[in-house]
């Protein structure tokens, strides 16, 4: 009986070993799965500020191609000839062409814009783009478009210099926007250190970082908001922003009927894409702020800033830019809590009320964060916006996006070759 009893007691103690060493060996891997985890999540988040800060860098490529233009600018007669030449000069301010306002310091993406708006149009002899950049860039710029003329399209480069108008005394407001410490520290900070990495996901980190593209707090972004002042003599300009393409011809923007309006975009809260598709205000404003709440709606739809129709005569008759000033200043007062995205929200304001739909398939957002895109509705639509991080002149761009904008770039070109654009 004694014998039994050990044995008894034996295979109880066996049980109770085991159940111990299992609850440890459960404990540990739980925890090591748990250091897994946080790992994982870790290098995804790295792995966006890596991004980020690839997206916000120019490649090497592009520096190169913008030294070499801007050096042929002052070694090379032809690179510096009037930009268009004296007797097409009337012709810029001449209202029965179709006039293209571009603003931008990436001279690979303005060459490809204009190319293929030139190219997709159905009468390119009626075409005029007028192309702004900043001083640093304007002779590299001016360089190809000398040199590689968009025949029978115009081209008119000008550096925001150049604009007698465009001062610090008549926008103060940008200055401050550009000089504002908070802005600074949001576009150029450390963007991990001041995160709660804990309490967001990848996806909501990603879309604050795309926010704080430095290009947000450059003066050539806000440039569409000062249409009306520096073409005082046009009536309707398509805005096209430097990571279009053009697919098709766009001369009919000119005959759509606005009703008063000043400002033709596409929608953005209903599409087939419910991630890009899918921006009310409520993803642009913070709406727990008394200011904000009191003046807008979180529900109403937001639109596309881009590719734009401006009715400028429509334009002259509202006070749209002193709006925009307006909430400049008040969300610099607030220490940048009213939005934190861009020149967007801003517009969104400055134009409520201002506003007329135009029909989707004139503009395709999402192509520089949406590596889903559809396919099949990339060709059909009339413009493609690579809008996000994802440019397609960057590594980072989506390999089976790239084609649609790479079709436009002259790989025969004797400086894009040279500085191994896209090799």
């Amino acid at each position: 009986m004694p014998h039994v009893k050990c044995i008894f007691f034996w295979i109880l103690l066996s049980k109770l070993c085991f159940t111990s060493n299992s609850f440890s060996l459960n404990r540990l891997f739980a925890q090591q799965m748990e250091r897994y985890e946080r790992e994982i999540r870790e290098s995804k988040f790295a792995e966006l500020m890596n991004k980020h800060f690839a997206a916000s860098a120019i490649p090497k490529s592009i520096h190169c191609l913008s030294l070499r233009l801007t050096d042929e600018y002052s070694s090379n007669a032809h690179a510096r000839k009037q930009l268009p030449s004296p007797e097409l000069l009337p012709l810029l301010s001449d209202n029965s062409y179709h006039h293209f306002v571009l603003s931008t310091d990436n001279i690979l993406a303005a060459a490809v814009v204009v190319a293929s708006a030139v190219q997709s149009s159905l009468n390119p002899e009626k075409i005029i783009f007028h192309v702004i950049t900043d001083k640093k860039t304007y002779a590299g710029m001016h360089s190809w478009f000398a040199l590689n003329p968009m025949y029978p399209a115009i081209v008119e480069v000008k550096g925001i210099h150049q604009f007698d108008w465009l001062t610090r005394e008549n926008v103060p407001v940008l200055e401050a926007v550009e000089n504002h410490n908070g802005i600074r520290n949001y576009y150029h900070g450390n963007h991990i250190s001041r995160a709660n990495l804990s309490e967001t996901t990848p996806r909501t980190f990603a879309s604050k970082l795309q926010a704080r593209s430095p290009k947000y707090i450059s003066l050539l972004n806000h440039l569409r908001i000062y249409l009306p002042e520096l073409f005082p003599k046009l009536d309707k300009v398509v805005f096209l922003d430097d990571d279009v393409v053009i697919q098709r011809d766009l001369s009919p923007l000119w005959d759509i009927d606005l009703n008063g309006k000043v400002n033709g975009a596409v929608e953005t809260c209903k599409g087939q894409d419910k991630w890009v598709m899918s921006k009310l205000f409520r993803n642009y404003f913070n709406f727990s702020h008394p200011l904000i709440a009191k003046n807008l709606n979180p529900e109403e739809c937001a639109w596309a800033y881009g590719m734009n129709i401006f009715d400028l005569r429509a334009w002259r008759k509202r006070n749209i830019r002193d709006t925009y000033h307006t909430w400049l200043k008040e969300n610099l007062k607030s220490n940048l809590t009213l939005w934190k995205l861009g020149t967007l929200p801003p517009a969104l304001i400055a134009f409520k009320g201002h506003v007329h739909p135009i029909d989707p398939s004139w503009h395709m957002l999402g192509l520089g964060y949406q590596n889903k895109t559809n396919v099949e509705n990339v060709k059909k639509a009339a413009v493609i916006h690579y809008n996000g991080q994802s440019k397609p002149w960057l590594e980072i761009g989506f390999e089976h996006l790239r084609p649609f904008w790479t079709k436009y770039v002259n790989y025969s070109n004797d400086f894009i070759r040279n500085c191994h654009v896209l090799e």
